[in-house]
């Protein structure tokens, strides 16, 4: 590989029928990033190309087929297939499915190995990637078997950081599946997030009601009484700064969130609908508590624009800086915690 000290950022080219590759180019449109990084693509330029040609975009690609032959001045394409597959843009396809796959798998392998230093994915179809190899609700769970860790999704803006106790499960199984053991690990893993990994020495961080007016003492509902309070209480004797329950609406519509350094939902939407209400296209998904980072755009295959040149690169971009970022906060906790342990 080219001798460079820039971080090596792998790049899932996500489902090939939709936005992913569009925001790629785009986003190394300005030859300015590359300044910051080494992009490594997980794909191949035949299907690279495809979208360019539709897209009348111009940005020059470097194909390689190992690793080693990667350029840090040059938008690297790793070459892991051949094949000449079947794009049709804007249509959710089984092949696409199976070669968003491909990529993400290579881009984990690699960056397990550390080949790599961090990975961001971009927007894969939850129905067609479904497979004997891929069998989870999304990239988090997926990551989380892979790379080890107790993953929590976080998607975050520079003053929002939203995680959640809960992720990718029916409605229905919320209320049962909260539990003080799981709120506990949830807390603990943004915790130490927002130690290592955004450099806050002592975060404060916010608990969402599970039900509106946090169960109104009972009237709709016991599970903020009887689990989701106990046991903040609990964890705040461990010396934590963990507070709640709130109420949901009024803790955005108050923008009391602004008061603290991360916040944790009790499921998907109450965490994800005002966060992407305040900050859509300029939101990032982080996957905390994992031994690498991983960051992806805070939006979807986007089908309906895709071949258009409609798309916008901006989550993207943010997703990019993000990774880069914490990678160099991980780095710096680490040198410091090891000078700590190496003087007492």
């Amino acid at each position: 590989m080219d001798k460079s000290d820039k971080i090596i950022v792998g790049i899932s080219i996500g489902d090939l029928n939709g936005i992913g590759i569009e925001v790629i180019l785009k986003t190394f449109d300005d030859k300015r990033m590359l300044e910051f990084c080494t992009p490594v693509i997980f794909g191949a330029t035949k299907a690279i190309s495809y979208h360019k040609k539709v897209l009348e975009n111009e940005t020059q690609v470097h194909g390689i087929t190992d690793i080693s032959q990667a350029n840090a001045a040059k938008i690297n394409v790793l070459n892991i297939w051949k094949d000449e597959v079947d794009i049709e843009i804007g249509k959710p396809t089984a092949i696409s499915g199976e070669y968003a796959l491909k990529s993400l798998e290579s881009a984990v392998n690699h960056l397990k190995e550390n080949k790599i230093d961090v990975l961001i994915t971009a927007p894969i179809n939850k129905e067609n990637i479904q497979s004997d190899a891929f069998h989870f609700p999304g990239h988090t769970e997926f990551l989380e078997e892979k790379l080890g860790g107790k993953s929590l999704m976080i998607l975050m803006t520079d003053e929002l950081r939203i995680g959640l106790i809960t992720g990718h499960i029916p409605i229905s199984k919320v209320a049962e599946t909260i539990t003080p053991e799981l709120i506990t690990s949830k807390v603990e893993t943004m915790h130490a997030s927002l130690i290592k990994d955004f450099g806050i020495n002592k975060p404060k961080i916010a608990v969402l009601a599970l039900n509106p007016h946090c169960g109104d003492k009972g009237v709709i509902g016991k599970e903020d009484d009887e689990i989701i309070r106990p046991t903040i209480a609990a964890i705040q004797e461990t010396g934590k700064l963990v507070f709640g329950p709130y109420a949901a609406d009024g803790f955005f519509g108050n923008e009391t969130y602004k008061q603290f350094d991360g916040v944790l939902a009790t499921y998907h939407d109450q965490g994800l609908a005002p966060f992407k209400a305040l900050s859509f296209g300029k939101g990032v998904n982080f996957t905390a508590g994992l031994s690498h980072i991983r960051t992806s755009p805070d939006h979807g295959t986007g089908y309906d624009i895709a071949g258009k040149n409609l798309a916008k690169s901006s989550s993207f971009e943010e997703a990019l800086f993000t990774a880069i970022q914490l990678f160099r906060n991980r780095e710096e906790h680490k040198e410091l915690t090891k000078n700590q342990l190496q003087t007492k």
